[in-house]
């Protein structure tokens, strides 16, 4: 299996669904997802790494505070994740390194504003496969 995603409609909200052959591979598709929600993300040239170490809950809700902090990057500081390495997922722990690149604004298209990223039917089950995660975004 390989890593993606897919958006499907929900109630005045959008949903995205990432399918990965393990829990380190749903994160590259997730965030995908969320800049495909807000439209057609560009990143420029200029990078940084942020690293993020993410702890407790469950892996459902890593995924989530892990896109969360990818919106506050992108609502803050115009960046992007770029390029992501996962060094841990597992039941209560996500580290993740990302190259953040400062958002191309000539070359972008923005469609929705993402106001939150949701606990509202979240959740990461095993598929044939891998696994599917399912994040409902507030727009």
């Amino acid at each position: 299996m390989e890593p993606s995603y897919e958006l499907f409609d929900h109630t005045a909200d959008v949903g995205i669904r990432a399918f990965a052959p393990s829990l380190a591979g749903l994160v590259k598709p997730a965030g995908d997802g969320l800049y495909d929600v807000i439209g057609e993300v560009v990143p420029g040239a200029k990078v940084e790494r942020i690293a993020f170490d993410l702890r407790g809950g469950d892996p459902a809700t890593l995924l989530r505070d892990y896109l969360h902090e990818l919106l506050i990057l992108f609502e803050r500081s115009e960046r992007c994740a770029k390029s992501v390495d996962v060094s841990i997922f597992d039941e209560q722990r996500l580290a993740v390194t990302v190259e953040a690149a400062v958002i191309d604004d000539e070359q972008s298209a923005f469609h929705r504003e993402v106001k939150a990223i949701t606990y509202h039917e979240l959740g990461i089950r095993e598929i044939p496969g891998g696994y599917e995660a399912t994040i409902i975004v507030d727009i």
